[in-house]
């Protein structure tokens, strides 16, 4: 019987690595879109054949989603991949790929703000125009990392939180838009893992945190992993944060 296929963008660290790691112990067969993490995405896959003594449950795509060539190359290598032929279509597309740097507003530039609207709102949609077919071939369905933004304002980061905004109701509109082909819905992770630059800040969000810890990536990836299987679930978001949106 063939594996369910799907297909994640930045799927080769963080979160990203976590979510292909479970939905390949789940069985399913993941696509993992990288841009520079081709030998931790390599290594990813082949750690769970070795382990499981089994056929690679993945392979890793190569692009760089600013360019319009390797999003396209990127999008005809997922149509003509054998293992999404052989399952009949498309059963999930996980929107991932990020991008996450302060800036502030009197260093913002058109271009970086061009950037984070390409990579967390343009990719997506085209993404989803072209893969359409493939997904409504495998009453497939979409899961959108978006963020706990919404309604915040987080200091240097308008252009991130911004884009990110955009890509929730553009995912909330195609639920919609899409109900009689696919199901679409999205996770926003909270305090989940600090970057470099943010661990003052990570610190102080935590003391708000009702459970009084952060989250783990393997907590996105289950909830990725729910929303794919759960044929009754569209135009939902699940905060994975620990409670956090409950009291800010």
């Amino acid at each position: 019987m063939s594996k369910p296929v799907v297909l994640i963008t930045g799927g080769g660290r963080r979160i990203g690595a976590a979510t292909s790691k479970l939905l390949m112990e789940s069985g399913y067969y993941v696509l993992i879109h990288v841009r520079n993490s081709k030998g931790l995405a390599e290594e990813l896959i082949q750690t769970h054949s070795v382990e499981n003594n089994c056929q690679p449950c993945g392979e890793v795509i190569v692009a760089d989603l600013t360019s319009d060539e390797e999003l396209n190359s990127m999008i005809t290598a997922v149509k003509n991949n054998p293992m999404l032929k052989q399952a009949g279509g498309l059963f999930g597309l996980i929107n991932n790929a990020s991008i996450y740097t302060p800036i502030d507003f009197e260093d913002l530039t058109l271009e970086v703000m061009r950037t984070n609207f390409r990579i967390h709102l343009e990719v997506p949609f085209i993404l989803t125009k072209q893969l359409i077919q493939e997904l409504t071939n495998s009453t497939g369905s979409i899961v959108s990392i978006i963020d706990t933004s919404q309604g915040r304002a987080w200091e240097g980061l308008s252009h991130y939180t911004s884009s990110k905004s955009a890509l929730r109701q553009l995912m909330i509109n195609l639920a919609g838009d899409l109900r009689n082909q696919i199901r679409v819905n999205c996770v926003a992770p909270g305090a989940i893992i600090s970057a470099d630059w943010e661990i003052e800040h990570f610190a102080s969000v935590l003391e708000k945190v009702p459970m009084g810890r952060s989250g783990k990536p393997i907590d996105i990836a289950n909830s990725v992993k729910f929303l794919l299987e759960s044929d009754h679930l569209s135009g939902q978001i699940i905060n994975v944060d620990g409670g956090w949106t409950i009291v800010e």
